[in-house]
């Protein structure tokens, strides 16, 4: 399967990864499910070669194995995969002991879901070709699914059907009822995915945001009063699931807030967008990623449609994995942790990084990351923002944001290219962050943050 899956020679670190599994047995338990994890079953997986049941031939319409049963173990091995996956953040930014050294194990697990995701899909293709049934998308709560219909006179398909809505929807009820049981006091986080743990909620000045408009979340990402230099970033990935989905789009560049653009700072690349001019950006970067050769095989024509990134084109020897490039990793890392960096619904980046980049859950667990979010500055500071019936809470997506903020024409849209949005996205924030200034609003007003603000695990300044 390796040929299928990757082509990267070099995964001593998979091998490494599973020499650590006795110590997450040690702390953890349960899984999402409150299920017992068998850690006897996770010791039986092959990170290296992968964990699914099918060869590439099994994936060809044709084949003389039984893809209905094929798709159906693949299933429950990333079910049971995915329960445990969805708990490590919470227990690695809650070990205060340092019990766990590394977050390893998780990246490897993650790096064998998206392999394993890749060959359901697959064989979900290939039961289309044979005509045993169509494949259409519903939308159930919180996430998008396919949905298999049996062909006329083909076996039913209820026991291959995808089990991610019912998993996720259960989940988050779950945990609505223990916070109800809580009462309703206790106002611990509960951003999916990302535990606000690891040294409480505070932002980087050491003092909780507050809002006018009541407690959320975001809060503890909104900018602080000294905030200067900070690094905008912004990734283009195959979908929303960190689990499942691979980064084919980086893009970041710098800024100042307050003090000029250095003058003997690097210009970057240039932009796709010749209407983007760099202003007071510096240092920009476009770094472009690969996928596997199942992913392209698969394709993805909403990417395609959203970004212009045709994944089809994608799995050839010159363009690497991004989870299989430790170099970029480590480079990307060690920017990430010299200033604060900046995203537009910044979790959705935070977790990615999380699951894909070497040393990045550690270094975020131990204070050398701090991440601001421009979405709540819109949601808290940007009158433009009103809720409306189509948008509740207002509407904060970036292109709105920074249509708003003077960063994009009203004839223009975003462009979703990590370096194009990252820049829009750190321009609308200095138009914004000076007009609140002036207005003695927002970092400025009387629920301000001294310091850069921000998100962290415990204290750090620059």
């Amino acid at each position: 399967m390796g040929a299928m899956y990757g082509h990267a020679d070099d995964r001593d670190w998979l091998m490494r990864a599973h020499g650590d599994i006795d110590q997450w047995a040690a702390v953890m338990d349960v899984d999402a499910d409150d299920r017992p994890i068998d850690w006897n079953w996770v010791r039986t997986l092959d990170f290296v070669h992968g964990v699914g049941v099918a060869t590439p031939y099994d994936c060809d319409a044709g084949a003389t194995s039984d893809v209905h049963d094929l798709l159906r173990r693949d299933l429950m091995i990333r079910d049971r995969l995915e329960a445990i996956l969805t708990c490590c953040d919470r227990v690695f930014m809650t070990d205060y002991d340092r019990l766990i050294p590394s977050y390893r194990l998780p990246r490897a697990l993650a790096y064998v879901n998206r392999r394993l995701n890749d060959e359901i899909n697959l064989l979900r293709d290939r039961g289309v070709a044979e005509g045993l049934w169509t494949v259409t998308s519903e939308h159930r709560e919180r996430v998008t699914v396919p949905v298999l219909h049996a062909a006329e006179g083909a076996p039913a398909v209820d026991d291959i059907q995808d089990r991610t809505a019912e998993l996720v929807n259960g989940r988050a009820e779950r945990r609505k009822r223990a916070r109800e049981q809580r009462g309703a006091g206790d106002q611990v986080p509960v951003a999916a995915g990302l535990e606000e743990a690891a040294g409480g909620t505070t932002g980087a000045s050491g003092t909780a945001a507050a809002s006018p408009i009541g407690s959320d979340w975001r809060d503890v990402y909104l900018p602080g009063r000294g905030l200067d230099t900070v690094m905008g970033v912004d990734i283009e990935t195959t979908g929303t699931d960190p689990l499942r989905d691979y980064i084919i789009d980086v893009g970041f560049e710098y800024m100042n807030m307050v003090t000029p653009r250095p003058q003997d700072a690097p210009a970057g690349m240039a932009y796709v967008e010749p209407s983007y001019q760099a202003g007071d950006a510096y240092g920009q970067a476009r770094l472009g990623f690969g996928v596997t050769r199942a992913n392209a095989w698969h394709g993805n024509e909403t990417i395609r449609n959203l970004t212009g990134i045709d994944v089809k084109m994608r799995s050839s020897s010159q363009w690497h994995l991004f989870d299989e490039w430790p170099e970029a990793q480590r480079g990307l890392l060690m920017r990430l942790e010299q200033q604060p960096f900046v995203a537009h619904n910044a979790n959705f980046e935070h977790r990615f990084f999380l699951h894909n980049v070497e040393g990045y859950a550690e270094s975020y667990r131990s204070g050398h990351i701090v991440i601001i979010d421009t979405m709540p500055m819109s949601r808290r500071w940007d009158e433009g923002a009103a809720p409306s019936e189509a948008h509740p809470y207002g509407d904060n997506s970036l292109e709105a944001y920074a249509k708003r903020q003077g960063a994009l024409s009203e004839d223009s849209s975003e462009r979703h290219l990590g370096l194009e949005d990252a820049h829009i996205m750190l321009v609308a924030m200095k138009h914004h962050l000076t007009a609140l200034r002036e207005a003695h609003r927002g970092p400025w007003g009387p629920d301000g943050v001294a310091g850069t603000g921000g998100k962290r695990a415990k204290g750090r300044r620059w």
